[in-house]
């Protein structure tokens, strides 16, 4: 009967370990996850800056050209003047472009980020519960081992009467 006990009480043990191996691969996960996340958080503020300064360089590309159609119409007259302000349109139009596309694939690449940065923060969530399940499960073992550890006690004391 006692061989039972002991047995049940090194299950208990080795259940008792194993929850707690598992605990701490959870937390070393979430840990990582938790690094990875504030990396991708990193990255999405230096693309939110990189977006802004792009943002002020379009700005002034428009106003370039904005500026260079406004002289190209006061200077209709001339036609080497002329020639040289559409000229400098065409490179501001050009430069616009590259401004405009420049600017759509730097959005597009923080909206990539954002869903990864959303995927990660649920997996992080997802091992913090799975962690908080297995530190539940290593308090019932705990729980059950004193309470078979007590029995074991009371038990020995009760032969030790006989």
């Amino acid at each position: 009967m006692t061989e039972k006990i002991k047995e049940k009480l090194n299950n208990l043990r080795l259940e008792a370990d194993n929850a707690i191996e598992r605990a701490e691969a959870a937390e070393a996960k979430n840990k990582k996850l938790e690094q990875l996340l504030l990396e991708k958080e990193q990255e999405i503020n230096s693309l939110n800056h990189r977006l802004s300064v792009l943002d002020e360089e379009l700005e002034k590309a428009e106003h370039s050209l904005q500026d260079a159609k406004r002289e190209n119409m006061d200077n209709i007259g001339s036609k080497t003047t002329s020639e040289g302000l559409q000229r400098k349109i065409q490179l501001l139009e050009e430069e616009l472009d590259a401004a405009e596309k420049n600017a759509k694939d730097t959005v597009e690449k923080l909206r990539q980020v954002d869903v990864k940065a959303e995927h990660f923060e649920r997996q992080v969530q997802r091992l913090e519960q799975e962690r908080d399940a297995w530190e539940k499960k290593y308090e019932d073992a705990q729980a059950k081992y004193q309470q078979s550890q007590k029995e074991l006690d009371e038990l020995v004391h009760q032969m030790e009467g006989l």
